[in-house]
């Protein structure tokens, strides 16, 4: 199990990241959460088996909705949280 959280810039609010990422963490079986920043960012808090989370790492980079655009996305590792399920907020 890993656990990380991930800040991800660029445009990724108004263009349905939150859900598409909620909808990517289920399917992938990822506990967490997503929010939008009030600096326009999205943050993630995401935690698994460990090549979930690096399938999951992998596909928010690329941007997981069509309308989005990632510029930059920062992952650091954290102890494990114990989610019971994955969360927009």
């Amino acid at each position: 199990m890993e656990s990380i959280k991930i800040t991800v810039t660029g445009r990724v609010q108004h263009v349905g990241f939150r859900w598409s990422v909620a909808s990517l963490a289920q399917r992938l079986n990822i506990k967490g959460f997503v929010k939008n920043l009030p600096n326009g960012d999205v943050y993630i808090e995401a935690e698994g088996p460990t090549s979930m989370i690096a399938e999951f790492t992998k596909r928010v980079q690329n941007g997981p909705t069509p309308l989005a655009s990632v510029e930059y996305v920062d992952v650091v590792n954290q102890p494990l949280q114990s989610f019971i399920d994955f969360q927009i907020r």
